[in-house]
């Protein structure tokens, strides 16, 4: 078996974790067979003292065929 990493940003206005799900949630679209997620970051954009966007760096493994 061979797998293949690609590195996504995923947002979310609402938390990281939505911003993971958004990440697997997309690539999902597009890509079979996804084996696994690893978060490798947690950033967010600030607006008026307050987080407006959640960011998670993920990288996801699928197989390839």
């Amino acid at each position: 078996m061979v797998v293949k990493v690609i590195e996504l940003v995923g947002t979310s206005r609402h938390n990281w974790t939505d911003a993971v799900d958004n990440a697997v949630t997309e690539a999902a679209k597009t890509i079979d067979d996804i084996m696994g997620v690893e978060v490798t970051n947690f950033t967010a954009n600030i607006d008026n003292g307050r987080i407006a966007e959640y960011k998670a760096d993920v990288k996801v493994a699928f197989q390839v065929h």
